[in-house]
């Protein structure tokens, strides 16, 4: 759960510094030229507009000299245009002046015979064709746009009249005379200034609104890099935690210990496989239900206990589970919490000890053995001697007393009780010593048809079928045919003697990936379920005249030869024995 936090703030914190100080330094230029030039453009358009207006104004001045008033203009008569003109609220002033910048009429009739205009090139401007214009400072609060070129009034041809049209028919009316001046080739310089208060408030809130357009758009266009990286590194976060995930169900399914997990309501919200086969639940059954419906109670105790709140909690416990089975358990409890303290719920991690206090067991009864085959060896070689010289006595008196037929079969019988005391010292002397093993390569079919013909009289005796089942594809294997035929033989021996009456034996061998697999069926009377773990002890038997020696050098051989040996059985049943081999193959 925390490293789910810290990937989700991860999310949030991914972008470095140098991302977004870099997308500043990007598109700040950027948009940052693209409103200023707006603002000029916006700036040059506006001084376009008045330039044209200024410049209309001229022409209809210039044209008014012919098309204005009847009969032939006088200097008070330009004077009046101009005053009538300027009263439109946008224009400041109208002024013609000489080259020499002298006013000969103007809207303000104050200015005539003053000078407008002297810091100027007057004589330039009146001989070009050229439009120009300047800003003046501001006068009366006001900003004025002046605009100035040279005056020409129209002049008509000579003999030019004007026509009204009459039907089809012109109607000549009288010439239209130029600007009257007073001497002719006077060149005149008009001069036309416009408020630009109304302008220049248009062009503030055209740049107001460029600049916040621009910012917009500026914090548009950040937004949209932060956006690409986000949907980037949403795109890594979410694939690093569908990996994470991915990765942490593999890692709980296949956990070799059993995994519970609860929420805050302990409600069961994770259960893996190993905690559905020890506790024989299902995890689809299981999963939402409440804690205490279906886990044993032991596990809610331990959940309960109050160290839980500061440590992991964990103890041995034998749970009974729902088929009444004994189940030995090693459980640990721990809170859930996440990387801010938050409680998100428990865990329960458990192990089955079965096989941990089987090996357990077999390792003190392997101390045990070896203490015991110590013990025996001494034994043995203390007793092997004075059975010499019980037998040799016996032997003696038998011959000695062969004419008194109850002395002759005390003396028998006491030779048969030497030899049969001498064959349990070897045998004890046999599983104490350490086993040799004599490995070469053999067919593993060739030694069970040899131990079979060893039992052919056994299993006829005891009206015993016996049936093999070999593989027919096993490779040659290493291993010591006699001891493994000895262990085959003990086996058998003890199948037969199980059968209480006509029976079957089925020996089976097969490959299975690395290993050889033996193994031997019977359908006699079975072991008990108090003696199965008990039948490789040594001495331990349920024969009457069994040495309890048979299955404890069955067990010795098999680990020389590194196998392992497993016995099943049910009482009245019958009994399964499987030898597993190392498949060490070799080339015939």
């Amino acid at each position: 759960m925390k490293s789910g936090n810290m990937l989700s703030n991860r999310f949030w914190t991914g972008i470095p510094p140098w991302v977004l100080i870099g997308a500043v330094l990007v598109l700040l230029p950027i948009f940052s030229f693209m409103t200023i030039e707006n603002i000029n453009r916006q700036k040059e358009n506006s001084e376009k507009l008045l330039k044209e207006k200024a410049a209309a104004l001229v022409r209809s001045f210039e044209a008014g000299t012919r098309t204005g008033m009847a009969g032939r203009w006088e200097g008070f008569q330009l004077q009046k245009l101009l005053m009538e003109t300027a009263q439109q609220p946008d224009i400041v002033h109208l002024i013609v002046t000489d080259a020499e910048g002298i006013v000969m009429a103007s809207s303000d009739p104050e200015q005539i015979g003053s000078t407008h205009g002297k810091d100027m090139n007057l004589e330039a401007i009146s001989e070009s064709p050229e439009s120009m214009w300047r800003i003046l400072p501001e006068h009366n609060g006001k900003k004025i746009f002046e605009f100035y070129r040279r005056f020409t009034p129209t002049r008509l041809p000579p003999g030019f009249h004007r026509s009204r049209m009459k039907g089809d028919s012109p109607v000549p009316l009288p010439p239209v005379p130029s600007f009257p001046t007073d001497g002719q080739g006077v060149s005149r310089i008009i001069f036309i200034g416009l408020d630009m208060d109304s302008i220049e408030e248009a062009r503030r809130a055209d740049a107001m609104h460029t600049v916040v357009m621009g910012t917009i758009l500026l914090f548009i266009g950040f937004a949209g890099v932060m956006m690409l990286f986000l949907a980037q590194n949403f795109r890594m976060t979410r694939a690093s935690l569908s990996r994470i995930k991915a990765f942490s169900d593999t890692l709980v399914e296949n956990m070799p210990i059993g995994l519970i997990a609860l929420d805050t309501s302990l409600i069961i919200t994770s259960f893996n496989q190993v905690a559905d086969r020890v506790l024989n639940l299902s995890a689809v059954d299981a999963s939402g239900k409440k804690a205490a419906e279906v886990l044993p109670q032991m596990f809610l105790e331990l959940i309960s206990d109050p160290k839980i709140e500061t440590q992991a909690v964990e103890k041995e416990i034998v749970c009974h589970i729902a088929d009444k089975t004994r189940l030995p358990l090693q459980v640990s409890a721990a809170r859930l919490q996440d990387d801010t303290g938050n409680f998100l719920g428990y865990v329960l991690l458990f192990k089955d000890l079965r096989e941990v206090q089987a090996l357990q067991k077999a390792l003190a009864r392997s101390q045990r053995l070896a203490s015991l085959g110590s013990l025996a060896a001494g034994v043995a070689h203390e007793i092997r001697n004075p059975l010499s010289s019980i037998k040799g006595f016996a032997t003696y008196f038998r011959e000695r007393y062969a004419h008194i037929p109850e002395d002759h079969e005390v003396s028998s019988i006491m030779i048969q009780e030497v030899d049969r005391l001498n064959r349990v010292v070897s045998q004890l002397l046999a599983f104490a010593k350490p086993i040799t093993v004599a490995k070469q390569p053999v067919p593993i079919s060739d030694v069970i048809h040899k131990t079979l013909k060893l039992m052919e009289r056994q299993s006829h005796d005891r009206h015993t079928d016996i049936e093999t089942k070999i593989q027919s594809d096993i490779p040659l294997i290493h291993m010591d045919p006699d001891q493994m035929s000895q262990v085959l033989l003990n086996l058998l021996l003890n199948s037969v003697e199980s059968i209480d009456g006509s029976g079957k034996i089925v020996i089976s061998a097969k490959c299975d990936q690395d290993r050889l697999i033996l193994q031997i069926s019977d359908n006699g009377s079975g072991i008990s379920e108090s003696d199965l773990s008990q039948i490789f002890d040594l001495y331990f038997t349920t024969k009457t005249s069994g040495t309890g020696l048979g299955l404890a050098i069955v067990h010795n051989i098999i680990d020389a030869h590194d196998g392992e040996i497993k016995v099943e059985s049910l009482a009245e049943k019958g009994t399964s024995v499987t030898i597993r081999l190392p498949l060490e193959t070799v080339s015939p």
